[in-house]
């Protein structure tokens, strides 16, 4: 018997991950006699180091070892030797894939390594993020604040719906280019008309899609990032808005898309809307030119993802560094300055990293900010255009989309996954991001981007997925129109007018409760995280030195009495016994949760 876990504090300490200079004690175990072990770590595309480990006692093998050579990451495994009568056999532990418990390996090129990931400072979120609930609003498609719903400067070539009951769809070409945009007309004098119902929902804070001039609905296409766009409302309303959400208490965040603009902004110009002599495809001398990459001028240009509607920007030209987030009439101190609370960085991995952390730079300059980036997969070990991303190292990202959570609450409920699989997924994430960054990370069920999580899950899951979200580490955020059961898959049938007129009580209550449960449960804001499963039931546990929030929840469609024989704790804890002994006992019904409160 071989043995290491890298969750248990006897076997390794700290648990995840650690900061530059911190020392990382290992403990590994084995009931073979004369074995030699060796502690193997490999830098990220670096060099293989190992180090003999001390043998405490038999079959007891430690060492300790100071990671104070710089930030990244690491991958570490053991190395065994082991007599036999045909001499000294070498076999490799190493990681199972997900972290925890161990597996032997008999070649070394087949050992799958535990991933360590060290960071360079604590990176802590303002407090008003760690305790805000969010709610994403796509602002066309939220509410007209206007009078008789009146649309405020319909664009050009337009779509302007019938009905906010329509259902959206893209009038296109023949080529599938869009030949007219589509409005219904949101605005912000409509958020600001919504404001109590928000309050009332038990939000605290707003992410809102972005607002600057574009030409689309979505404004994606940043046309102007210094104005707001005249669909949506003025300067002075959005000051409004700011002033009046701070009265309450509330927040906001703004939606930042540096990786591109619109074909038509003013930086780029191709059809001449700013003038004949303005922007970079009608110009050469403009000073914009240099943001762009021309194969052919003026019509063939390097474009975000080939879409020629977004011509993409060179994030690493100093003029647009500075234009964006410099410290003097940049477009982060504009905004900035009028009180925002921080920014939701687009397609972060298209950012280099010295960009980002220009951008928090920026931000460090004002109090109670915060820095979200949209990273779609596990940022602690995220490679884009060949490179290893280090934006949740520190000074850079203070958390991500949590798309990881997403998928894994469907995958779950839509029965991809095992309750084993995701209890050791969850923890898994836990041990890859700094703390911080993993109790910071923005949860989410869907987002403009994604088909809606009623559509994903059904509503006999529905339920189950909100109480998931809310109950998880990290911040949640409602994706406008889920509390009022809207269904839609992907772009544009998840972004329909919210229906006003018609939500349902069962699915905003649910929303509603949890919203106002996690204000008033300190554990699920500040609370430790770990896991727990049986055969059928997925246990969630959130716990601070005083507390115990224990969420157990049935996804099958039986009626489950929790056996303490049949529970599968992926940590030790002080309070195990009396933890199990509240469990024994308790009827789970089919499709539904049970959460319970222990003082510890």
């Amino acid at each position: 018997m071989y043995y290491f876990n890298s969750w248990n504090d006897d076997y390794k300490q700290p648990f995840g991950a650690i900061k530059v200079g911190q020392i990382m004690k290992v403990n590994f175990k084995t009931d073979k006699a004369g074995v030699q072990v060796k502690f193997v770590i490999r830098r990220d595309f670096g060099t293989r180091y190992e180090f003999e480990m001390q043998r405490l006692e038999e079959g007891h093998f430690s060492i300790a070892v100071p990671f104070d050579v710089g930030k990244g990451l690491y991958f570490y495994y053991f190395e065994i030797e082991e007599p036999s009568d045909w001499g000294t056999i070498r076999h490799f532990y190493g990681c199972s894939g997900l972290g925890g418990e161990g597996v032997l390996y008999s070649n070394e090129n087949d050992v799958k390594p535990y991933q360590l990931t060290v960071f360079d400072k604590e990176d802590p979120a303002p407090a008003w993020y760690r305790d805000a609930v969010f709610y994403q609003i796509f602002p066309d498609r939220f509410y007209n604040g206007n009078e008789e719903g009146k649309i405020s400067h319909p664009k050009p070539n337009s779509f302007i719906y019938g009905s906010t009951s329509d259902t959206p769809f893209y009038v296109k070409e023949e080529n599938g280019d869009i030949a007219r945009w589509d409005f219904f007309g949101g605005n912000i004098r409509g958020i600001i008309k919504k404001i109590p119902y928000l309050k009332e929902l038990g939000v605290n804070a707003i992410y809102l899609n972005p607002i600057f001039s574009g030409t689309s609905n979505h404004r994606y296409d940043t046309n102007d990032y210094l104005e707001i766009d005249t669909m949506l409302g003025d300067e002075a309303e959005f000051k409004e808005l700011i002033g009046l959400l701070h009265d309450e208490g509330m927040h906001l965040i703004l939606d930042g898309v540096f990786s591109h603009v619109g074909k038509n902004s003013r930086y780029f110009n191709i059809s001449g809307s700013y003038g004949d002599d303005e922007g970079a495809a009608k110009n050469p001398d403009s000073p914009y030119f240099s943001w762009f990459k021309f194969n052919n001028y003026p019509f063939d240009y390097k474009s975000w993802w080939g879409i020629k509607d977004l011509p993409e920007i060179d994030k690493d030209n100093e003029s647009f560094r500075e234009f964006i987030y410099g410290e003097k009439e940049s477009v982060l101190t504009k905004w900035n300055q009028l009180g925002i609370d921080g920014w939701r960085l687009d397609v972060a991995d298209e950012l280099p990293d010295t960009f980002i952390r220009g951008i928090r730079k920026n931000l460090n300059r004002y109090s109670d900010m915060v820095l979200i980036g949209e990273v779609w997969e596990d940022a602690s070990n995220k490679i884009s255009y060949g490179a290893r991303r280090d934006y949740i190292l520190g000074d850079s990202l203070q958390g991500c989309m949590n798309y990881p959570f997403r998928d894994l609450i469907i995958s779950f409920l839509n029965g991809q996954r095992t309750t084993a699989d995701t209890a050791h997924h969850l923890m898994s994430l836990r041990e890859n991001y700094p703390k911080d960054i993993f109790y910071n990370n923005l949860n989410n069920l869907g987002t403009h981007d994604t088909e809606r999580i009623l559509t994903m899950v059904g509503e006999e899951n529905n339920a189950l997925a909100i109480s998931m979200m809310f109950s998880l580490p990290g911040v949640p955020c409602i994706y406008y129109g889920d509390e009022a059961a809207l269904t839609g898959g992907k772009d544009p049938e998840n972004r329909k007018y919210f229906p006003w007129n018609d939500i349902p009580a069962d699915t905003y209550s649910a929303y509603q409760t949890w919203a106002k449960k996690r204000l008033n449960e300190k554990s699920l804001r500040h609370g430790e995280f770990s896991s727990f499963f049986t055969d059928k039931l997925l246990g969630i546990l959130r716990y601070t030195e005083s507390e115990i929030f224990i969420y157990i929840m049935n996804p099958t469609l039986d009626e489950v009495t929790v056996n303490p024989d049949e529970i599968t704790f992926l940590q030790e804890f002080d309070f195990l016994s009396a933890l199990t002994e509240s469990l024994t006992g308790l009827v789970i019904s089919r499709k539904s949760f049970t959460d319970l409160k222990m003082k510890r």
